[in-house]
């Protein structure tokens, strides 16, 4: 049985280097607060509200992880949606190296991590 993987976030700042496809699930109003982690995707999965559309999300998604096997980190504010979101590509989609960022964006910014602001 596959597992979600809590990556602190010096361990991210090295995937950057990596290229390592990064997710970041947050919403619009989150990237512009406080910018993004430097080459993630922004690909947002809840609304404001909490509602999703996962089929237009996946179509998304799959341009970016091509292979169940690939390895991805999903990227929030707190890793509380991360957790969910990983959790249930692990489950229902079966994909396996799925990474998220332990303690989120508020954590990175706490440590003075970079971001960028586009």
């Amino acid at each position: 049985m596959n597992t979600l993987i809590d990556l602190a976030p010096k361990s991210v700042e090295y995937m950057i280097k990596d290229n390592i496809v990064m997710i970041d699930i947050r919403r619009a109003e989150e990237w512009e607060a406080t910018g993004v982690i430097k080459n993630a995707h922004k690909l947002t999965f809840f609304d404001a509200y909490g509602n999703h559309d996962i089929l237009t999300w996946m179509k998304e998604f799959e341009k970016l992880v091509t292979s169940k096997d690939q390895t991805f980190v999903l990227i929030c504010a707190h890793a509380n949606r991360t957790r969910v979101v990983g959790e249930f590509l692990i489950q229902q989609y079966g994909y396996k190296n799925v990474a998220h960022l332990k303690g989120g964006m508020a954590l990175w910014l706490q440590e003075g991590r970079e971001v960028v602001f586009d």
